[in-house]
């Protein structure tokens, strides 16, 4: 299957479950796999045989950065079920990662990886 993918997305946000870190935030780093027929597009070379992943890339800020949750699950499963709303994708994989996340010692990341399919 062919996929587009954008890897790296850097954000900041408020979610957490601590008081800190809704009202100070951190920083979010998103990857996107996003699964479709490329076909056309390899054959046409026009952007409408695609998806256009500005557009993508606007809407996982939108949800980084002006809602927050309290679980970067939640913020993983919003992003994914968002993008298969809204773009023609026959799935996607979405990882979050929280490289900040107060686990009480020293970590280089956590994160979350969520997938989800057409049935």
């Amino acid at each position: 299957m062919d996929k587009i993918v954008l890897k790296g997305m850097r954000f900041y946000g408020y979610h957490g479950c601590l008081p800190e870190e809704t009202k100070n935030g951190q920083p979010f780093y998103i990857d996107a796999v996003l699964y479709l027929d490329l076909s056309n597009a390899g054959q046409s070379d026009l952007l409408s045989d695609t998806v256009d992943y500005s557009q993508v890339y606007g809407l996982i800020h939108e949800i980084v950065e002006q809602r927050i949750y309290r679980l970067i699950e939640r913020l993983a499963a919003v992003i994914a079920d968002q993008l298969m709303l809204q773009f023609p994708f026959s799935g996607v994989d979405i990882t979050v990662h929280k490289p900040q996340a107060p686990v009480g010692g020293s970590c280089d990341d956590v994160y979350v990886f969520v997938e989800r399919r057409k049935v």
